[in-house]
């Protein structure tokens, strides 16, 4: 109970984070990347402090696979932002579930994983939920309306983060072999805050003190999030937790409606609904599989 209880924290944090950065209008996305991971980083390092762990969280012998990593996932955080000033929160949310989906395809393309037909099944009915998010969104195709609308940029920009957050989070599950979950966290933060930092040449916006300490409280809650996050997979398994990663959607439905007057679509609802019961599906045959390979091992070890 502990672990749900830290999971959906950190869940409606970064709900709460996602409306602060859709509500920045007119701040450029690498001003938003910047204060999102530089600020990041200071309740990971208070943790890591009270720990004792500060000067052990840099310790690394694969400092360029935490570049690479650093890199697609700004990358990827690059284009949700983007879509966050597109699109209604919720679906900015929803179409944000594919990223699962691509992980496992990912998986048996490029890691040549064994996917039987179950998952493969679920990962086809989820996609198909995404494109019923997406279509209203996508009027160069839709309605007989012509011209490539805003939010068809931010639908778009959304379903490719997906795609790059998969070959993120495959990039994290090779560092975790070897590197602790505050390092990964530690050089993703100060990656993705220099590439940030790096974007002022394009155009950065004065802030007035109370608009920067917001960006700035937006960096923190991120922080905070992804520890209560980690945390949150200390009490629990991964597959008791993750389920309630899709609480999000009703936490998005809510803040976009009392925040910025959003009114879900039906396709939102119903798309929303079959990715949710899909990528749910995926955590569960993983459970199950994870328990057949323990029985596995647990049969063929010697006496």
């Amino acid at each position: 109970m502990i672990g749900i209880g830290l999971k959906i924290a950190s869940v409606f944090i970064f709900v709460a984070m996602s409306a602060i950065i859709k509500g920045a209008e007119g701040v450029p996305v690498g001003q938003l990347i910047f204060f999102r991971s530089a600020f990041a980083l200071i309740p990971v390092f208070v943790l890591l402090g009270l720990r004792g762990e500060l000067v052990s969280g840099f310790k690394t012998s694969r400092l360029g696979a935490h570049i690479f990593r650093g890199v697609i996932g700004t990358a990827a955080m690059l284009l949700i932002f983007f879509a966050l000033t597109r699109l209604p929160l919720p679906e900015a949310t929803t179409i944000n579930y594919a990223t699962p989906l691509f992980i496992v395809i990912f998986s048996a393309v490029f890691l040549h994983e064994k996917i039987r037909l179950f998952r493969w099944t679920a990962v086809v009915v989820g996609l198909v939920g995404v494109v019923i998010i997406m279509w209203p969104r996508l009027t160069f195709f839709s309605g007989g309306m012509t011209g490539w609308g805003p939010q068809a940029e931010g639908a778009v920009a959304a379903f490719v983060a997906c795609m790059i957050s998969a070959t993120a989070m495959l990039t994290v599950r090779n560092l975790v072999k070897t590197e602790r979950s505050s390092t990964i966290v530690i050089y993703f933060s100060i990656v993705s805050a220099v590439i940030g930092l790096a974007s002022i040449p394009l155009g950065w916006v004065p802030l007035s003190i109370e608009e920067a300490l917001i960006l700035i409280a937006a960096g923190i809650a991120g922080g905070v999030a992804q520890i209560l996050l980690t945390e949150s997979y200390r009490h629990a398994d991964i597959t008791t937790v993750a389920p309630f990663e899709y609480s999000s959607m009703i936490l998005s439905i809510a803040v976009g409606f009392l925040v910025f007057g959003e009114i879900p679509t039906v396709e939102m609802l119903i798309g929303g609904t079959i990715v949710t019961a899909a990528g749910i599906f995926i955590i569960y045959r993983e459970h199950r599989l994870g328990l057949d390979r323990a029985k596995v091992r647990k049969v063929s070890s010697p006496a």
